[in-house]
């Protein structure tokens, strides 16, 4: 996991697609770039669509972690 301390935490955990890459998206656009962000998913379809439409934003991916309840900690870097 990534040392880093996020600058801001999004629960997307009771959202379905879209409006989970939209409350992400949404989110990171607060942020400076290079700012990390905490996303807490839960989903096999947001386990895939989140990251990969990070990534095609510009984004980076810094770590995707599974939890106990099922659910994921997903850590994004801003890009600029």
């Amino acid at each position: 996991m990534s040392a880093e301390r996020p600058a801001a935490v999004v629960d997307i955990r009771h959202e379905v697609c879209p409006m989970t890459y939209v409350r992400t998206k949404l989110a990171l656009e607060a942020l400076q770039a290079g700012q990390v962000l905490e996303v807490h998913l839960r989903g096999e379809e947001p386990r895939r669509n989140v990251p990969a439409s990070a990534q095609d934003d510009g984004h980076a991916v810094l770590d995707l972690l599974p939890q106990a309840d099922g659910s994921y900690v997903l850590l994004l870097r801003k890009g600029g």
